[in-house]
């Protein structure tokens, strides 16, 4: 059994799905479709349309960009 903690903004991701009751992929789904947009305008985004806590909202667009090499 491995004790790795996950580090980085994934590490927000469970209490992400249970607060907002949507999956990971759900939301990395509508960053993907607001772009391009700059990192604070995604954040914006879902914190405006979707309710979203800035600490939150953050680690998901950048956990989305840093998949995508932006």
């Amino acid at each position: 059994m491995s004790d790795t903690k996950i580090k980085g903004p994934a590490s927000y991701f469970p209490s992400i799905e249970k607060t907002y009751g949507r999956p990971i992929a759900e939301w990395i789904e509508l960053i993907r479709a607001a772009l391009p947009g700059r990192h604070m305008e995604l954040v914006a985004m879902l914190k405006e349309k979707h309710g979203m806590g800035h600490g939150h909202a953050n680690a998901i667009v950048a956990h989305t960009l840093a998949e995508l090499g932006d």
